[in-house]
Formats: C-alpha cells, sequence, structure tokens
C-alpha cells in the first residue's frame, strides 16, 4: 500500500504514468495479480513470501529486488508485514530495449526466460541503493529545470547496479554436483531455443535436437526454470514479439510470420494468451505507436 511518499509525474500527453516512486507498508500491495503496462522495480527490504511471476513461483526473503516488464502477470504474497519501495517506468519515460548497450539490463534483470525475476540486494549494493532511491525521491519532488533527465540517470544507475549484481549472483551459482551433465544440457536447449525459436515451437522438437526424451528433457527444465519447456520457448517468443511491437512499425502479420507463424489471428491469440493483452494493445499502450 502507498502512503505519502508515492510520488508520481504524469506524461502530459497522453495522461498515462511516466514515472513513479513509492513506498511498500504491508504485504497485501501485490496480492492481486499485476498486469502492468509499464515497468516495475519492487524492493523487499523486510518481510519474506511467496512471488508468482509468468508461469512459475519462487520463495523469497528480505532484501529482494523484483524486476517485471510491461504486462508482465505477477503477484506478491506474504503473512507478515512488507516493507520496501517500488518504482514504475513506462517506456516513454526511459526504454531498456532502445537503451540496452547502456544499461545491460535486458535479459538480465527483464525478459530473463531462464532465471527468478528478482535479485538478492547485499549490504553494499543495498547501501548504494538507498543512496540512489533517496536522490531518486529527492528529484522527483523538485520541478526545476532537468528534472526528466536527472530521474533518467539515477534509474540508469540504479538499473545497472543491480544488473551487475544478478549478474555477479548468476556466475557464483554452482554446477549441479549429482547431475553434472545436466547444467551443460541446459546450456545446449538455450542455445537451441535462440537459434530455433522462430521455427520450432514444441517441445518436441527440442528434445529431438538433443538427442534425449521429451519426458527426460521436461524434468530437467521444470527442475531447474520451475516452469514447462513449453512456457520457456512461448515466453521466449513472446519476447521477440514484443520487441518487434516496440521497435519496428512492420504489421502483426508481418511479426507473426518472422515468427513462424503463418496464421496471424491464430499469432495475435497466442499471444494473448501469453502477454494478457492483444499484440495491438501492447504496442498501442507500451510500443511503437505511442514512441513514434
Amino acid at each position: 500500500m502507498m502512503n505519502q511518499s508515492n510520488y508520481t509525474l504524469i506524461n502530459p500527453q497522453t495522461g498515462d504514468l511516466a514515472f513513479r516512486y513509492g513506498i511498500v507498508e504491508d504485504a497485501n500491495s501485490f496480492e492481486e495479480i499485476q498486469r502492468n503496462p509499464f515497468f516495475s522495480l519492487i524492493w523487499v527490504k523486510k518481510g519474506k513470501g511467496k512471488v508468482m511471476a509468468d508461469f512459475a513461483s519462487y520463495e523469497f526473503g528480505e532484501n529482494t529486488l523484483f524486476a517485471f516488464a510491461p504486462y508482465q502477470p505477477f503477484s506478491i504474497q506474504s503473512d507478515e508485514a512488507l516493507s520496501g519501495l517500488v518504482i514504475n517506468f513506462h517506456s516513454e519515460f526511459f526504454c531498456i530495449y532502445k537503451h540496452h548497450k547502456e544499461v545491460s539490463c535486458n535479459g538480465v534483470l527483464y525478459n530473463n526466460i531462464y532465471s527468478p525475476p528478482f535479485v538478492t540486494v547485499d549490504s553494499g549494493t543495498e547501501q548504494t541503493l538507498d543512496m540512489i532511491s533517496l536522490q531518486i525521491k529527492t528529484e522527483i519532488q523538485n520541478t526545476d529545470l532537468a528534472q526528466y533527465e536527472l530521474l533518467v540517470s539515477y534509474l540508469k544507475i540504479f538499473l545497472i547496479t543491480a544488473a551487475r549484481l544478478k549478474m555477479q549472483q548468476q556466475e557464483l551459482v554452482p554446477n549441479d554436483t549429482a547431475t553434472v551433465k545436466e547444467p551443460f544440457l541446459l546450456q545446449k536447449l538455450k542455445d537451441a531455443i535462440e537459434e530455433h525459436f522462430r521455427s520450432k515451437h514444441s517441445p518436441s522438437e527440442y528434445a529431438e535436437l538433443l538427442y534425449i526424451s521429451p519426458k527426460a528433457l521436461a524434468k530437467i527444465t521444470k527442475t531447474h526454470f520451475h516452469k514447462t519447456l513449453s512456457a520457456v520457448i512461448n515466453e521466449r517468443i513472446i519476447i521477440e514479439a514484443k520487441r518487434e511491437l516496440y521497435l519496428t512499425n512492420k504489421t502483426v502479420k508481418e511479426i507473426a510470420h518472422e515468427l513462424g507463424y503463418e496464421d496471424e489471428y491464430y499469432f495475435s491469440r497466442f499471444f494473448k494468451v501469453n502477454a494478457m493483452v492483444s499484440p495491438q494493445t501492447y504496442r498501442d499502450t507500451v510500443g511503437f505507436a505511442k514512441a513514434v
């Protein structure tokens, strides 16, 4: 729940949220499934619980920073009080797709289909993020010259710091010593999905590529990614579709064809089931139509 420490900037041209900084004070703020048309950073400083995101669920503890992309479904549940802060920003305010080389958070914090949508904040990073958060809170109340530029700068630093931390933590995760072949197989699976997601959409096709039974591959995927292989493949297709809808003026039919769908209407239904909105609604609220 937000209190008087909730500060919001509105895009005067559209009336939509551009940027928001707020305080989380209880466990009820995100219990209902969220499907927001903007990027979210939710830092739970105190408390623990369970997060449901896309097709998976994870336990979390205190000092956990969540990152959710536009229209990514999620909910956060806890039996105890939660406290922390939340930062929301629209892609018109700052777009991680356009500024990928600057902040390197797309595929790390956001749109990472192979790892949980959060990072555990260590004590050193906590001090840095606290300092940046204070600067954001101060600047969002300041209507002087260059407010937008400063807020974007602080947001970039926040995102870069969090992305670096997550990359460090991913590198420190040990291999599963009980089944040493599985991490290698999972990397082969990631590579195969990246190479073939536009043309191969079924788990059986990837099992055939990797010379493993569909049942065995399904079990390994579920164990390591907390989701089915179908969900992983679908998420990768949706991420590419969203990127095309945001960055280009290609028609939905053209995007569908490039992603291996001959039937535009079947693709639109597939997108809506997985992204919770139609391709056109996504473009109208997040993407190219609002960016030109």
